[in-house]
């Protein structure tokens, strides 16, 4: 499975997900961070996870993994 979020703290998030403190990925755990990219502003985030989230998006982070 594959997680596509947005975090100011991306390690801190994956271990918070790792550690089942999140209701909806803790199911799925372990979790890997196989892409993080920094952006600018919260929008610009916005977008870009939206992106990842679409068919292509997706395709790409497998290729990644």
């Amino acid at each position: 499975m594959i997680y596509v979020g947005i975090s100011e703290n991306p390690k801190k998030r994956l271990v918070s997900h790792n550690n089942g403190e999140t209701k909806s990925t803790k199911a799925y755990r372990p979790w890997v961070l196989i892409f993080e990219k920094e952006i600018g502003s919260r929008k610009e985030a916005r977008d870009a996870e939206k992106k990842l989230k679409s068919g292509f998006g997706k395709e790409f982070l497998k290729k990644l993994s």
